[in-house]
């Protein structure tokens, strides 16, 4: 979920994500936590593909973002270079 700030405001497609009316405790958990809930609201929500996007051109390391893990997300950079 992204930071906001006067300088920095809310992408457009977070204010009806459903990541903003979850807990962030779901999306970053304690480390060896489960991600699973995280993810099965990812993947109900329209805003997913514009938050994986969003993840990786901001270069988010941590968290579940567009329905993919750290790990996940680093992967998919590795194939995409």
């Amino acid at each position: 979920m992204p930071s906001t700030t006067a300088a920095n405001p809310a992408p457009d497609w977070h204010e009806d994500a459903l990541c903003a009316q979850t807990g962030p405790e779901f999306f970053f958990p304690e480390p060896g936590s489960s991600v699973s809930d995280a993810k099965r609201i990812c993947f109900s929500c329209a805003g997913r593909a514009a938050c994986l996007d969003y993840a990786l051109t901001h270069d988010e390391r941590f968290g579940v973002w567009g329905g993919l893990s750290e790990k996940e997300r680093l992967a998919l950079r590795r194939t995409r270079s």
